[in-house]
């Protein structure tokens, strides 16, 4: 029986147990850190934490949601949801909580898995699932360590942190701070926002889901569908704009300064928030609430570099002193750092930092040359700008699981060839120069400039090449072992 361990249960890890399980495949371990599953959405709890995709497409296309309160739920609804899926599909009962990994290192037959906790566990097939948000990542600012107030990232939120009456600072204005600083402005005394570059932004057709709406979909399921295919088609205006499709940019654009002229009315602040950088190369964030609350008298946007942080707030270029009685950072994720701090060992002892020295690659983000019987769910160059990251999940375990079952019939580890890897990571490299993610720095680019999280075609693109696995892009058994002997 094929052993399989999975990393993470978060929607990949269950997108990949839940399908692997609908295979026929039993001997099935995740290994799950945190004492529940969620990923993002476990981590995430600050105040106004929402999903920016619609419902109807940020969810699995084999469980389908009739109950959705709105558009774009809260965070508490999806951690729901994801926990009825797991114990629906019985994914639930397969996960060890409480268990981080630490190592996992390749013997020749199979993988040794370590734990913080020092236990051992064996696995023919390991599948990394930890995602590419799950890293909170704090600048470095001269210092911060003397702030004597309560410092905290929005993805590590205390909420026994008071806010009410108290003067905070943020610093960043990525898609978590537009949803949090609305949130807090009517409690807070005042809020200082620390910008370094202006989102784009654009209006969130948001709206709630009645109870006739809700009680349709459970009795005519194809309705959900219908919406959901109205919902691909709406992220495809987005996916051309991003790609560069100037009718598509144009359209965005216009909405977006439209939302600025309607929204703020005083023409310093929409100087302030007007974007100077290309729409796309950064996420194009959806909102209502963001703009207005930057219009408050008790919210203030600085535009000035931060220099340094004192023990009472956040002084600036232009020598100001920030008072601030609590410190948030919504400055993202180490999102190009993948698999760290989890220590990766393949063939002949390669570590997979090693292997990745120039930046993360994988043959369709899933494989990697040096590694057998090792499958990443949202592993390099499967993010998406503008449609639903849980459709590129569900490709992924679709085609993991004709990796598993090749593994199982021919009982022998399988490697994607080296050729057939370098082939595909140059032309995904060579498209990706071309489109607008080069235009700024963000969290799609490592710091030499290589896009690694990023696909730069169509989500049906990426479903297309995933949908069969072609047996020849890989080595296998004897093949292995011969490379083994020569290489020692």
């Amino acid at each position: 029986m094929t052993r399989i361990a999975i990393i993470g249960a978060g929607f990949g890890g269950v997108a990949a147990a839940a399908e692997l399980l609908r295979q026929g495949f039993r001997d099935i371990v995740l290994l799950e850190k945190a004492d529940r599953i969620g990923g993002v959405w476990r981590d995430n709890i600050y105040p106004g934490c929402a999903c920016d995709v619609p419902a109807p497409l940020y969810s699995y296309s084999f469980a389908l949601n009739p109950d959705w309160s709105r558009r774009y739920p809260p965070h508490q609804e999806i951690l729901a949801y994801l926990d009825r899926c797991a114990r629906d599909l019985g994914v639930l009962d397969l996960i060890r909580f409480g268990t981080e990994v630490a190592d996992a290192s390749w013997d020749g037959t199979a993988w040794t898995i370590t734990t913080t906790g020092g236990d051992e566990l064996h696995a023919d097939v390991l599948i990394p699932a930890v995602g590419q948000l799950s890293r909170p990542s704090i600048p470095s600012l001269p210092g911060a360590d003397t702030f004597q107030g309560p410092k905290m990232h929005t993805a590590q939120w205390n909420p026994s942190v008071p806010i009410e009456n108290r003067r905070i600072g943020v610093i960043g204005t990525g898609a978590s701070v537009i949803q949090l600083v609305p949130e807090i402005a009517d409690k807070a005394a005042h809020i200082a926002v620390f910008q370094r570059t202006a989102p784009w932004t654009v209006p969130k057709p948001d709206r709630r889901y009645g109870r006739f709406r809700r009680a349709a979909y459970r009795r005519m399921p194809a309705l959900m569908r219908l919406s959901r295919g109205a919902t691909w088609a709406l992220t495809l205006v987005q996916g051309a704009a991003v790609a560069g499709n100037p009718v598509a940019t144009r359209v965005v654009r216009t909405y977006s300064k439209a939302q600025r002229h309607i929204q703020v009315r005083d023409p310093l602040l929409r100087a302030k928030v007007t974007p100077d950088e290309p729409l796309g190369c950064k996420r194009v964030l959806f909102t209502n609430a963001w703009l207005p609350a930057l219009t408050r008298p008790d919210v203030d946007l600085i535009t000035e570099k931060i220099v340094e942080i004192t023990p009472t707030g956040v002084r600036t270029a232009d020598g100001q002193d920030h008072p601030c009685d609590v410190l948030v950072y919504g400055t993202g994720f180490a999102a190009t750092e993948f698999l760290v701090p989890i220590r990766v060992t393949g063939r002949n002892g390669t570590p997979l930092s090693e292997a990745w020295s120039e930046g993360a690659h994988a043959y369709l983000g899933v494989t990697v040359p040096g590694f057998p019987n090792m499958f990443l769910i949202y592993g390099p160059n499967t993010n998406t700008g503008n449609t639903s990251v849980i459709y590129f999940h569900e490709s992924q375990a679709r085609y993991i699981a004709q990796a598993v079952r090749l593994i199982a019939k021919g009982n022998t580890p399988l490697e994607v060839r080296e050729d057939r890897a370098t082939t595909y990571d140059t032309e995904i490299q060579k498209r990706l120069a071309h489109t607008v993610w080069t235009g700024c720095q963000s969290w799609y680019r490592t710091a030499t400039g290589r896009i690694v999280t990023n696909w730069p075609g169509k989500a049906t693109e990426y479903r297309r090449r995933t949908a069969r696995l072609d047996p020849t892009d890989f080595t296998s058994g004897a093949t292995l072992s011969a490379l083994d002997h020569r290489e020692c």
